[in-house]
């Protein structure tokens, strides 16, 4: 299997560079599941876009500090790259920034968070179950780390996984779109140094409880094999 990932994240600071990109991220998730897969990363951020997808069995879209509703034109190719790639049924997954910008390219809404700043280990429950998820818990944990979310979904949309904090927390489209508003590919290491890294900026009582959560392990693994078990099965009906 050959994946592209569209790296969108445009954190330049020092701390970023710190830390692996989030190419690499995603390429260690889906090693927990694949280890033989591969993968080939596109930083779109920096206007840098696949010349032709037909050599990739699908497509990764990461998260990324920046809104989807930014007016840099790398956001407006990237809108019209995701509608090229659902149009022609390639299977497509979106994380965090990836998540809001497929719901916002195919008809969705994408908005402010009513509460705010979502931060840390993040608990929802299985909305709908597709094939992909027989191995997820029915309460699902991962990092989360955004202060927008999807308000309205894109036509033919179902939801995966809610919350109160975030009730659109993943869709799915058909059986070629699966995205998560969660951040997968994150390490406990990683998400410990995040935490500290923002906790000038997060509230007082969102950096305490965001600490608080890191206690308790995240489900990577078995969201690993969702996502593999995602573009297997798509690859599949093709």
């Amino acid at each position: 299997m050959r994946i592209a990932i569209l790296m969108t994240n445009t954190d330049d600071s020092p701390f970023s560079d710190q830390h692996p990109k989030d190419g690499e991220k995603f390429t260690a998730l889906l090693h927990l599941a694949r280890p033989d897969w591969k993968t080939q990363v596109f930083s779109v951020k920096d206007g840098i876009f696949p010349d032709d997808l037909n050599g990739f069995d699908g497509a990764i879209i990461t998260g990324s500090p920046a809104s989807v509703h930014d007016s840099d034109p790398w956001v407006a190719q990237l809108m019209d790259l995701i509608r090229q790639m659902v149009a022609d049924g390639l299977p497509l997954f979106g994380a965090c920034f990836g998540h809001q910008a497929i719901a916002l390219a195919l008809g969705g809404k994408v908005e402010q968070n009513p509460g705010g700043w979502v931060f840390g280990r993040t608990e929802s429950q299985i909305a709908a179950r597709a094939d992909w998820m027989a191995g997820l818990p029915a309460t699902l944990g991962l990092y989360a780390a955004h202060v927008e979310q999807v308000t309205q979904l894109p036509k033919g949309a179902r939801i995966l996984t809610t919350c109160a904090a975030c009730p659109v927390g993943g869709f799915a489209i058909g059986h070629a779109v699966y995205t998560t508003q969660y951040h997968p590919e994150m390490t406990p290491d990683f998400i410990a140094a995040l935490t500290d890294e923002l906790a000038d900026k997060l509230p007082p009582a969102v950096l305490t409880q965001a600490r608080a959560s890191l206690t308790a392990p995240a489900d990577t693994v078995a969201f690993a094999e969702s996502i593999a078990r995602f573009f297997e099965q798509a690859v599949a009906r093709d």
